[in-house]
């Protein structure tokens, strides 16, 4: 047998295992992080993460040996904060080998400090400098300065009886990819000592013990979107970030600007890129472009090695909360899963949920109520989008009727003439709907196409009950036509009239 570390547990296979055998269950097209098992001589990074019961600091260590001595197991679990002042905070004690100078050293804020107490090295302790002072902390002769802290100094001034050092890992950078590797290939071979990480856990923001904010609901309502299905795309990656953009763009209001440290998750606010989601593997200054939406609490190595185009699992808590396009019976169920009452405009029958009050997951969840708005299933039509084929028109298409963020959307029947049904969902001013996906020939009934921008009915939708091979669903000619998909029950369409509000839900075949 060997022992891999699966996501922080230990976990024991017979010798020749390979990845899909430690992760029968794992998505194919999702990476995972192997992490083999580092040398000393071979040590690259120069950083440690310390988790206390205050928050995280990254600490910079002079020594790369040094490194491994303070990351290994036992340690952690000795450093408990033993006596503080306002200069400085010292956890411990613990065995070291220092050798004290007997006199005073000269530390700033941030600087790390080796020292012992009464000169003994078996009471040695990790001393934090809160400010600029001079003292004799029992170091070496240089001091005793070990490191110093680059990201998270705020921790300082937070550090308080009964505080702990709950962890100490040695950070592997983008340097260190000779020791880790992204993959996705279910026969890499497992070998003794690796870590694997399979997927990133995320805290989001105003989501905590101590109860539920909803400062920042609608920035993170937009996160929990993206992650839906509990995938991360990473569109580019990058020495400080890895950042998934298939949401972009998106309107996203600022919430809560704070400092980008390693693990922040923020949403682009501003820009061309405004709705892109990044996750920092290195501390980086605040931006007036970026609203923090959470935390990644374990398994930032998956997005410190992804490389651009890399699919990585995430699970963030609390899931989205998100009844609309559910029936009011599914909808009943989530809600008393989640200890969340519902209430309802109507009771009984068969109905679809469109409409929910709050909208937003950490205010329904902070509220422990939410209000739904049905329909009947005759008014919600089935339909399918062919995003391969018109990948922007059906992204205009979902964007205009709301399918972007719920599953079921919405679009005002317009007009009908024989077999033709025309819809105008708002379409916002400057989209340009490019010839996409045009017919060649006789287009089959049923189909669901937009008018594109070579005519002057741009933005129409259109289906139309019968084959046509000069005209398209709009009623344009097969030049103007955009196919997007087909309509899946459209014999719902001939019990609606002009001014109706059609609902459609996609199903994805």
């Amino acid at each position: 047998m060997i022992e891999v570390l699966l996501d922080k547990r230990r976990v024991q296979v017979p010798k020749g295992s390979r990845l899909s055998d430690l992760l029968p269950d794992r998505d194919p097209g999702c990476s995972a992080a192997v992490i083999r098992p580092v040398l000393e001589e071979k040590a690259e990074s120069q950083e440690i993460r310390l988790v206390t019961t205050a928050g995280e600091m990254i600490v910079e260590v002079a020594d790369p040996a040094l490194v491994l001595r303070l990351s290994r197991p036992d340690l952690a679990g000795q450093l408990r904060l033993h006596w503080q002042d306002r200069y400085a905070a010292a956890f411990g004690p613990f065995e070291s080998g220092v050798r004290p100078a007997r006199r005073p050293g000269r530390y700033e804020r941030g600087d790390v400090i080796l020292g012992c107490g009464g000169y003994d090295p078996a009471r040695s302790y990790l001393i934090f400098a809160r400010m600029r002072h001079t003292a004799d902390h029992g170091g070496a002769a240089d001091g005793g300065v070990i490191g110093r802290v680059v990201t998270g100094r705020g921790v300082l001034d937070r550090i308080g009886a009964g505080d702990r050092i709950t962890t100490i890992e040695r950070i592997l950078r983008r340097a260190d990819r000779t020791h880790a590797v992204i993959t996705r290939d279910g026969d890499f071979p497992l070998e003794d000592g690796m870590q694997i990480v399979s997927y990133m856990e995320v805290a989001v923001q105003g989501w905590g013990d101590e109860g539920i904010d909803t400062k920042t609901a609608r920035s993170v309502e937009h996160f929990l979107l993206s992650v839906k299905e509990g995938r991360f795309q990473v569109g580019r990656s990058t020495s400080t970030h890895a950042v998934d953009t298939h949401l972009v763009p998106t309107k996203v209001p600022m919430e809560f600007s704070g400092p980008r440290l390693e693990g922040t998750i923020t949403v682009r606010t501003a820009g061309k890129s405004g709705g892109a989601v990044y996750i920092y593997t290195q501390g980086v200054s605040a931006s007036a472009a970026h609203t923090v939406v959470g935390r990644v609490i374990q398994g930032i190595e998956l997005a410190r090695f992804a490389r651009d185009g890399d699919l990585l699992t995430i699970r963030a808590e609390p899931e989205k909360f998100d009844l609309i396009g559910l029936s009011l019976e599914e909808a009943e169920a989530v809600a008393a899963r989640r200890d969340v009452a519902l209430t309802t405009d109507e009771t009984g029958g068969d109905r679809v949920v469109i409409g929910q009050t709050p909208a937003t997951t950490l205010e329904v969840l902070a509220a422990g109520t939410v209000q739904v708005a049905t329909e009947s299933p005759d008014t919600v039509i089935n339909i399918t989008l062919d995003e391969a084929a018109a990948p922007r028109s059906v992204t205009i298409f979902r964007e205009a009727t709301g399918l972007k963020l719920h599953d079921v959307g919405k679009m005002p029947l317009v007009f009908q003439f024989e077999d033709v049904s025309l819809f105008k969902p708002k379409i916002g001013k400057g989209i340009g709907i490019i010839p996409e996906n045009v017919p060649t020939g006789e287009v089959p009934a049923f189909t669901l196409a937009m008018t594109n921008d070579s005519r002057r009915g741009a933005g129409m939708i259109g289906v139309r009950a019968t084959p046509n091979a000069e005209f398209g669903p709009t009623s344009e000619p097969l030049t103007g036509t955009n196919i997007i998909g087909k309509v899946l029950d459209a014999e719902k369409l001939e019990e609606m009239r002009e001014g109706a509000t059609v609902y459609v839900r996609e199903v994805k075949l």
